[in-house]
């Protein structure tokens, strides 16, 4: 849940990475925190991962990245990735409390397309689970690993992920090399300020 420190005049969101198992929501962070240029150096935030035999990433990643400020405001986005596995779905609830925003990040080879779609009823599940509804959160979507030998077409995976009435920001991204990385944060982190900043609350 945002935090709106009127006093301090700071703004703190936070910002959940979801998908399937090793589909790039760690190299997201990683790529993100490898990238972000600070004054200081030294005062660069750590970012923590908590990683298993079995999945890369079994809690989360944490991320507080302080940006520029806006209408007045001081922002840091707190980022986090949930487990790719199924059996770690508790933990995905509880990364998923108090989330202000989304980015799911899908797979784009071919034979993913059915864990994409698993985990994003997964993710509208677990939601619901929290009493959240996907229609409230502000998100977008990754089209991640581009570069495979054979990636499905971005319109293929629009057709199954971003099947919707209204659609959401969809990118695609090779995210080692940190492509699609910062124009998929800077879409949702747009999103959050607009929702929480320009609406004046």
């Amino acid at each position: 849940m945002a935090i709106i420190n009127q006093a301090t005049k700071e703004l703190q969101v936070k910002i959940v990475y979801y998908g399937p198992a090793k589909s790039g929501k760690t190299t997201n962070l990683e790529s993100i925190y490898g990238n972000v240029q600070t004054a200081n150096p030294d005062s660069k935030t750590k970012i923590v991962s908590l990683a298993t035999s079995s999945d890369r990433t079994l809690f989360f990643d944490f991320f507080p990245l302080e940006t520029v400020t806006v209408k007045g405001y001081k922002t840091k986005f707190q980022l986090y990735t949930v487990p790719g596995q199924v059996i770690y779905n508790t933990t995905r609830q509880l990364v998923l409390r108090g989330v202000d925003g989304l980015v799911f990040v899908a797979d784009s080879t071919y034979e993913k397309m059915e864990e994409n779609v698993e985990s994003f009823k997964n993710m509208e599940d677990n939601l619901k689970t929290l009493k959240l509804n996907l229609a409230d959160i502000p998100y977008v979507l990754q089209y991640n690993k581009r570069d495979a030998a054979n990636p499905a077409p971005t319109e293929y995976m629009d057709f199954l992920l971003n099947n919707r009435d209204v659609q959401v920001p969809s990118f695609p991204a090779v995210a080692p090399k940190c492509e699609g990385v910062f124009e998929t944060l800077n879409a949702i982190t747009g999103l959050l300020l607009n929702k929480f900043l320009s609406s004046g609350k």
